[in-house]
């Protein structure tokens, strides 16, 4: 896997780069601002993107205004966003941009070596990898919840799906079967009114409904 890192903390950045040399996961460019970033992913085509939201010169936003670039000069690029803080209106905007390939995970979460290795192989892959205080600060804005059809455990699976869990993961810490988990599933897109589709479309878009609630 090839990867490009943009990451204005120097000691993270190299922290990083080294977890993902110790994976034999190649960082073609470690870059500190958003426009470096644009010219690495033009230049290398990388298979995944790992961006600071706050970078220079602002330390607003410019990480994540340049990962929603960078899948324009590369469609289908996948962005693993690390922040430092829970950012909502980020959040939210980084996952409707696109159909799948994306990440959101608080720096502190780096220092779970195999959670965070398994979001890089997650999010490369197409899947999405959503910090549980993401998750629940999104959840608790307050507003009108379109899944009230869903079950106390459909909602269960519909939050570990959020988290980027695989099917046999879910029921592993469920406790069920995994036949059980493709029912919930299923009983899941029925009820958000999800159509036949290819199935990782139809989860994303669940997930984004389940954060993206209005």
């Amino acid at each position: 896997m090839r990867v490009v890192l943009a990451e204005d903390a120097v000691l993270l950045r190299a922290g990083v780069q080294r977890l993902l040399a110790d994976e034999q996961i190649e960082t073609v460019a470690a870059v500190d601002n958003g426009d470096d970033l644009i010219e690495a992913v033009q230049q290398h085509r990388p298979e995944l993107a790992i961006v600071d939201v706050r970078m220079p010169p602002t330390f607003t936003d410019e990480g994540l205004r340049a990962a929603l670039r960078a899948r324009e000069v590369l469609p289908g690029l996948p962005v693993l966003v690390l922040s430092q803080y829970v950012e909502e209106s980020y959040a939210v905007e980084l996952l409707s941009a696109g159909a799948g390939g994306v990440g959101y995970l608080l720096k502190e979460r780096v220092a779970d070596v195999t959670d965070f290795l398994d979001a890089v192989r997650r999010v490369a892959g197409g899947g999405t990898a959503i910090d549980p205080d993401v998750i629940a600060q999104l959840m608790a804005r307050g507003r009108k919840n379109p899944l009230d059809a869903l079950t106390g455990r459909e909602t269960e699976v519909l939050r570990l799906m959020a988290q980027g869990l695989s099917n046999t993961a879910i029921a592993n810490t469920l406790v069920v079967s995994h036949g059980a988990v493709e029912k919930h599933i299923g009983n899941i897109f029925a009820k958000l009114n999800l159509e036949s589709s290819l199935e990782e479309h139809r989860r994303v878009r669940a997930v984004l409904t389940y954060l993206n609630r209005s």
